[in-house]
């Protein structure tokens, strides 16, 4: 009976031990605690905000980038984004997110097309699933600030927490002569340490 006993008491305490361990695993090698930085930039502003944040946050980039390259003149680029958007359109990505689970905060950078995302980034957003991450939206602009894209974010991740984003004014402008906003951008810097994701 004796050995009985002892023999159940070991059993129970390698079950203990074993749980522990499973769970201090989880704890720090586990899912969603890293950074993805997802960007959509035509003129190269929203990229470079996309690589500061990264940057100053360790976080992984990733670029959402069309199947079908948009005209290098910004007339021809607005007007195509405005027959997208008319059309409801949902252009294919060139790239893919692996291992999405991973990641508890997304920041999602994009210049304000027709008073919201480019549709590409529509895309983006219904490609995965975003229940229990934050997304913490960066948009350019020339003036209109966000217009109504936070809304659609919200419709088209309704299991995400929307954190507090930031705008930065930034006109589109020749890809070809790079960006226009003055990096590093005290602004953005401003938000990530509010944000406590930087000290």
């Amino acid at each position: 009976m004796r050995q009985f006993l002892i023999f159940a008491l070991a059993i129970l305490c390698l079950g203990l031990i074993t749980k522990t361990d499973a769970q201090s695993s989880d704890t720090s090698g586990g899912t969603n605690n890293r950074i993805l930085v997802a960007y959509f930039s035509w003129s190269g502003n929203a990229k470079a905000l996309a690589k500061q944040i990264a940057e100053e946050t360790g976080g992984d980039l990733f670029e959402i980038k069309t199947v079908t390259a948009y005209p290098e003149t910004y007339n021809e680029t607005i007007e195509l984004a405005k027959q997208e958007q008319e059309n409801n359109a949902r252009p294919a990505l060139s790239g893919s997110v692996e291992n999405m689970e991973r990641y508890g905060a997304v920041f999602l950078c994009y210049p304000n097309w027709w008073g919201t995302l480019p549709m590409g980034v529509f895309t983006f957003l219904e490609s995965y699933d975003f229940s229990g991450k934050t997304i913490y939206p960066l948009v350019t602009h020339g003036g209109s600030r966000f217009g109504r894209s936070l809304d659609d974010i919200k419709k088209l991740s309704p299991k995400a927490v929307i954190g507090e984003g930031i705008d930065v004014v930034a006109y589109d402008a020749n890809p070809k002569n790079g960006p226009v906003v003055t990096l590093p951008n005290k602004e953005v810097t401003s938000w990530l340490t509010e944000l406590k994701m930087i000290k």
